[in-house]
């Protein structure tokens, strides 16, 4: 275990806490990345590591990243969600969608261009799904992930830290071999509609708030055109849908009908 101490490497931008405590070595390590800011329209302004970015003080005076989450739905339409490890500084513990993480800003993935960057955050998610879950590049290439949508949230994890992005939405479609890194993911699960429904519905599994709002808002109609075989129905769409403060959907039942 290690200590952390989350005083901003970037001088312009001091950061206001000082959190110290037991966290993962590994983990403390991957909070020095660096991350990409952006304005509510999804403009590149800056950067700061991911503990910059994820400090709920600095959240709270409108820092806001870029991020990524990614659907992997096998040939049976089931939808793969990992259990993030108790080891995770942020949301430890929780269940959630296949995969998230950020783009970091490097050459390749904070590529600035005519497709609002889509290809970049591509290119992220093909890193993390290796990392993550040890899938191979080979098995999911690059033109294999199809880009949905863009969302915008803000999520408090705890009294510390939090999330604030704008996130691209991307689906990958194939059966895949999993090599979980038990320092990210304590547990996979392949569901059904019906399967995920009755989780979101039990009070005794957590879930990431960004995942459950998805759920509430779009995962299910994209869910419904995958199974027809239509995703160009779903893919393409550049705007940014802002969703709702995760604290006003607590409680919230996810219907059971499909």
């Amino acid at each position: 275990m290690a200590e952390i101490n989350v005083r901003s490497n970037y001088p312009d931008r001091p950061e206001d806490v000082i959190v110290s405590g037991p966290y993962d070595e590994e983990q403390v390590r991957l909070m020095d990345e660096v991350c990409i800011l952006v304005d509510e329209d999804n403009n590149p302004i800056g950067t700061g590591s991911k503990r910059y970015c994820h400090l709920i003080n600095n959240i709270n005076q409108g820092i806001l990243h870029r991020g990524f989450s990614v659907y992997l739905f096998d040939s049976k339409n089931r939808l793969l969600l990992q259990q993030r490890a108790s080891s995770k500084i942020t949301f430890p513990g929780v269940w959630s969608n296949t995969c998230c993480s950020h783009p970091l800003n490097n050459t390749t993935e904070k590529e600035l261009d005519t497709k609002a960057a889509i290809q970049g955050v591509k290119y992220a998610a093909q890193r993390k799904l290796f990392h993550e879950l040890g899938i191979s590049n080979e098995k999911i290439r690059v033109e294999a992930i199809h880009f949905l949508t863009r969302l915008y949230y803000k999520a408090p994890a705890d009294d510390v830290w939090g999330e604030h992005e704008i996130g691209y939405a991307l689906l990958v479609q194939s059966d895949v071999d999993l090599h979980p890194n038990t320092n990210e993911v304590q547990n996979t699960r392949y569901v059904t509609e019906m399967e995920l429904r009755e989780m979101l519905n039990d009070p005794h599994v957590p879930f990431s708030p960004w995942f459950r709002l998805v759920c509430l808002s779009k995962l299910f109609s994209w869910w419904k055109y995958i199974r027809m075989g239509l995703i160009e129905n779903i893919i393409n769409d550049m705007a940014i849908h802002r969703m709702d403060d995760p604290e006003q959907e607590k409680g919230k039942k996810i219907t059971t009908a499909v």
